[in-house]
């Protein structure tokens, strides 16, 4: 074992450039950190120190503290759970359905069937305006309101004043259930269950739940379990592998909260994986076309950067990367398909630099099995052997 402890840091969205493949999503010219560096005077440092900007031309770059490179995607989709399969060693050929322009009459008619409900709503959102919109609506009628973030998830949203939240997790349930068939294969059902009054009406955050599904196959996340490693998950971590292959979920809603779990966990004393997901760059800004907003909260990252990298030890790994793109100057609202940085740290380095590009983000989830000696992967090749 090289290191005792390994760190992936996964920031939800930020790809470096359009994949060879691109243009079967039409998805030719994205660009996220790129199109961002351009509309947006970056400050970020620390994040240069490491070679994060290196990683969008791949330029030689000896004057960094970490390996850089990037990684291509071979999994079908350009979602989240896709992406965080095929870094953890699953090759998935059958894509999550994305309903940006609003779920089809089957589906609307097959929850209304399933939960005696009338449904309204049926479009993108990824902010609380849609229950300001419609939450009294909702509350006269009794219905629930359905809509998506763009993101392959069906979010049903109703008044525990008028729909109990126990009773709402269960028409979840059963939407879950019929979301499962092939042309309808939703990644995610979410209760959001909101309170309040017409004009302030908010979530209930700590009542939302999700609904996924089990990862298609082994990760390696199963392969550590399997071998008495520790695997915790921060943030929608524990969401995207429902659970499978992760003993200690840590719950956290926002970027600042899972950086300071983050930091909390380094202060522990385990062998094994943390991952961790900071899903703002993705839910707050890149669906949102934010560029301002996801350029601040990249910034924001790079204030922690110090804090991060000072609290690793001597045997300890960290990898950041992402899990796809999400463009903020691209048409639409949809993820983009492109490729994602990987960077890896120790200060134990001698000779980091430039690596040759991943061809798969599997690469990842390989060295990590690699480096706690479990089953290898199905797909992807460790570079543990030439991190010096």
């Amino acid at each position: 074992m090289q290191f005792k402890r390994i760190f992936l840091l996964v920031l939800d969205s930020l790809g470096v450039g359009e994949t060879t493949d691109a243009i079967n999503f039409s998805d030719n010219g994205a660009n996220t950190l790129g199109h961002i560096k351009e509309q947006y005077d970056l400050f970020i440092p620390n994040l240069k120190k490491i070679g994060f900007l290196d990683t969008l031309n791949m330029s030689d770059n000896s004057n960094v503290d970490a390996y850089y490179t990037i990684a291509k995607p071979i999994n079908a989709g350009k979602d989240s759970l896709n992406g965080h399969y095929e870094m953890m060693g699953i090759k998935n050929n059958i894509p999550f359905k994305t309903f940006n322009s609003g779920f089809t009459y089957d589906i609307l008619n097959s929850i209304e069937n399933v939960t005696g409900r009338r449904v309204i709503g049926n479009k993108c959102c990824n902010d609380d305006s849609i229950i300001n919109e419609l939450g009294e609506r909702q509350m006269n009628y009794g219905s629930l309101i359905i809509y998506t973030s763009a993101d392959s998830d069906l979010q049903v949203a109703a008044h525990e004043d008028c729909i109990p939240i126990p009773t709402l997790y269960q028409y979840c349930e059963k939407i879950r259930a019929i979301t499962l068939k092939d042309d309808w294969r939703v990644g995610r059902v979410i209760a959001r269950p909101f309170t309040g009054v017409p004009g302030k009406f908010k979530f209930i955050n700590s009542a939302r739940r999700d609904y996924a599904v089990k990862p298609p196959k082994k990760s390696v996340l199963d392969s550590l379990i399997e071998n008495s490693y520790n695997v915790i998950g921060i943030g929608k971590i524990n969401v995207i592998f429902d659970g499978q292959g992760i003993n200690k979920c840590i719950k956290a809603t926002n970027n600042a909260e899972v950086v300071n779990k983050l930091l909390d966990i380094m202060d522990k004393n385990f062998t094994g994986l943390c991952i961790a997901n900071l899903s703002d760059f993705d839910g707050l800004y890149g669906h949102q076309r934010d560029v301002v907003g996801y350029g601040r909260a990249i910034e924001e990252l790079d204030v922690d950067m110090p804090m991060i990298l000072n609290k690793l030890e001597l045997d300890d790994l960290l990898i950041i990367t992402a899990d796809h793109g999400n463009d903020p100057t691209f048409k639409g609202n949809d993820h983009t398909r492109e490729n994602v940085p990987v960077i890896i740290y120790s200060r134990n380095f001698k000779t980091p630099g430039r690596m040759q590009p991943f061809e798969t983000f599997a690469n990842i989830g390989a060295t990590i099995a690699d480096n706690f000696n479990v089953d290898a992967p199905e797909i992807g090749i460790s570079i543990l052997d030439d991190l010096k």
